[in-house]
């Protein structure tokens, strides 16, 4: 039998003939939170809130089961939320999308990305990554049959998008470019520039865009979010996927959107229609009714950066240094002042030794790296931050 394998992992090693995803193991999301339960940990790992949703939202679910909204809804989601999605969207964002046949509501955005990536990435294509990314882009490239293509974010600038490097990258065989703003884990965004750049690519080049915006409604400093459906030209070669759970502080209920041309909607339902079908019909019209309310999302950014404030004031106490968030629900520190030590070796002491959970950068990259980093995620309540920042201040 091969190396390191027992008799039955052998036999179903055989049966399977090899693992699709052969890299893939437990991902570090759980692994920490695991720590986190087994030394109480204040958790700052995981992303996400430790408190929870606005009650009337509960409320309209409750009312969505009584009133019976308790069987399938249709495949591409209920109108009436791709209703209130296309009002939404058209007054962030100034682009309309056809209610019937260019909105699709997804269980969550990591089903949506593995959605639009199976249902144009062929086998042998290339899909360019920016780096450090989500760790779920890769495998579905995978499982798709293509290949990542991972193109470092400029570490020096903020994070920001290094074209140049993308440009480089782009051949006949590239596909798609999955973009992610505000980008986790780094909490950068991009600017009207990158929009420029992007544009001057797309027009020379046939490709697709994956745009992961599922932190749209939590962006810092007055800044506005810049989706790619503002584009006229991006928003024509692009999937628009959305959070429902990250907007809403409800990420256990999986439900987001993906938007879309009609013509890649169409091969992306061909796709979702066979995976998921269709989502929790009660969820559904509840988030419809609580996006009447603007005030539901416009408030987002204002409650979040003072949680971003409090917890990167709080790290002044400490000896890691936060670098600049300007959006998502977390921030990255460096502890080089603290140790040397690779980025896992010392989340993982910091979570056994002194009771914080914190996520390392170095799993966001296809290659090792050490830029001794870890991601704190300020998801929580006033009073986790605080007794996390205690615990921090003697590391």
């Amino acid at each position: 039998m091969p190396d390191g394998l027992s008799q039955p992992e052998a036999e179903y090693a055989h049966l399977l003939g090899g693992s699709k995803l052969p890299a893939v193991g437990t991902t570090i999301f759980t692994v920490m939170s695991q720590l986190a339960q087994e030394h109480r940990a204040v958790n700052l790992g995981q992303g996400f809130p430790d408190f929870d949703c606005d009650p009337q939202l509960k409320d309209l679910v409750t009312e969505a089961m009584r009133r019976g909204f308790n069987q399938y809804a249709p495949m591409a989601g209920l109108p009436l939320l791709r209703q209130a999605t296309a009002e939404k969207i058209e007054f962030m964002y100034g682009r309309r999308y056809d209610v019937d046949s260019e909105i699709t509501v997804t269980a969550g955005a990591t089903q949506a990305i593995l959605t639009a990536v199976l249902a144009v990435v062929r086998p042998n294509d290339e899909v360019i990554i920016l780096e450090p990314a989500y760790d779920s882009y890769g495998p579905a490239i995978a499982l798709a049959g293509g290949r990542p293509v991972p193109v470092a974010l400029d570490a020096d600038r903020g994070f920001r998008i290094d074209w140049d490097r993308v440009r480089s990258a782009l051949n006949a065989r590239t596909r798609l470019l999955i973009l992610n703003s505000p980008h986790n884990p780094t909490g950068a965004k991009i600017a009207a520039e990158d929009i420029g750049a992007l544009e001057q690519i797309v027009q020379r080049h046939p490709l697709l865009i994956v745009s992961d915006e599922v932190y749209e409604h939590i962006v810092f400093d007055g800044q506005p979010h810049l989706s790619l459906s503002r584009s006229p030209l991006l928003a024509s070669r692009t999937f628009v996927l959305s959070s429902f759970g990250k907007s809403f502080h409800v990420t256990g209920w999986k439900v987001g959107t993906c938007c879309a041309p009609a013509p890649l909607m169409a091969e992306f339902r061909k796709v979702h229609q066979f995976n998921v079908f269709t989502v929790n019909t009660p969820v559904q019209w509840a988030l419809a009714s609580f996006l009447q309310e603007r005030r539901h999302y416009l408030e987002l950014p204002a409650f979040y950066q003072r949680k971003r404030d409090r917890f990167v004031h709080g790290l002044v106490r400490t000896r890691f240094a936060p670098q600049a968030c300007q959006g998502t629900y977390f921030v990255l520190a460096d502890y080089s002042a603290i140790s040397d030590e690779p980025e896992e070796v010392f989340a993982r002491r910091l979570v056994t030794q002194h009771g914080v959970a914190a996520i390392p950068l170095a799993p966001f990259y296809t290659e090792p790296v050490n830029r001794r980093i870890v991601r704190f995620c300020f998801a929580k309540q006033d009073d986790t931050l605080d007794a996390a920042i205690d615990r921090l201040a003697h590391v």
